[in-house]
């Protein structure tokens, strides 16, 4: 694999700002590495992209401090995408950034333009963790047509419950103002949505997670089940920890690319 780290000039930001990116390197000689089996020493301008979204207090940087993303998609043959967002919520702040023109138009074209990575959107992906995984969710349920599969771990989904603790009020006026808008509420953004035009979903959270969380996550997987979407779901013992995120993240990059047949829709 190669690691890059990417520092450019965003014009929805007027600032710069930072990505890391892993590519897939075919290589003959690499010792203790997994390769994906169908890579080849060949230029390629068509690896399946993975974008990987942070939470609230990390950075570009922290999925690949916290977990082994990089060995994960190595074995896969994925490139994986890690932008930075800040404190943002992928959300054009009511005083702030527009973060949500960075991440859903321009950091594509960007990526597009600097990387040798699918343009196809059976090719890709977007996963995210808490409010990542919130902006996962988001960007799948915005634009359904970009994304072949799109996975939450432990998803701060529902933004009015978040919004009432009062450590986060603060956060959320500064972002949204007085109320959450109906194109930042992903259940909202989920009744509206065409159930047969979404792409895969995968939603997973550990069960000792603040309760909130964890009920949040539920009902959206039911809201899921009831559009009759395409949905896995994954509730297994842990906390709000880069250990289970760490566990779930080789589960979740499988699923995506190697997706089993659903009778239901057969």
């Amino acid at each position: 694999m190669a690691l890059v780290t990417c520092d450019f000039f965003s014009d929805s930001l007027e600032v710069g700002c930072s990505m890391n990116v892993v590519l897939p390197q075919p290589t003959e000689e690499q010792i203790g590495v997994d390769g994906d089996p169908d890579s080849r020493p060949v230029p390629r301008t068509d690896f399946p992209v993975l974008y990987l979204l942070h939470g609230l207090s990390d950075d570009h940087s922290a999925w690949l401090r916290y977990t082994s993303v990089e060995r994960y998609a190595a074995a896969a043959g994925l490139a994986v995408v890690m932008p930075a967002v800040n404190r943002s919520f992928y959300a054009n702040e009511r005083t702030g950034g527009r973060y949500w023109d960075f991440i859903s138009e321009e950091l594509p074209t960007i990526v597009g333009n600097f990387l040798r990575v699918s343009q196809d959107p059976a090719r890709t992906y977007v996963a995210g963790l808490s409010m990542g995984g919130y902006g996962a969710m988001k960007l799948a349920l915005s634009h359904p047509d970009r994304f072949a599969a799109a996975a939450t771990l432990s998803g701060a989904l529902d933004l009015d419950e978040l919004s009432s603790r009062p450590e986060r009020a603060e956060l959320f006026e500064r972002i949204f103002g007085d109320s959450i808008p109906d194109d930042a509420d992903v259940f909202k953004l989920l009744a509206k949505a065409d159930a047969e035009t979404l792409p895969r979903i995968h939603v997973s959270t550990g069960t000792e997670d603040a309760p909130g969380l964890v009920d949040g996550n539920r009902r959206f997987v039911a809201a899921l089940e009831e559009k009759g979407a395409d949905v896995t779901s994954d509730f297994r013992p842990g906390e709000h920890v880069w250990s289970l995120w760490d566990a779930l993240l080789p589960e979740v990059i499988d699923w995506m690319l190697d997706p089993a047949p659903d009778p239901a829709r057969a």
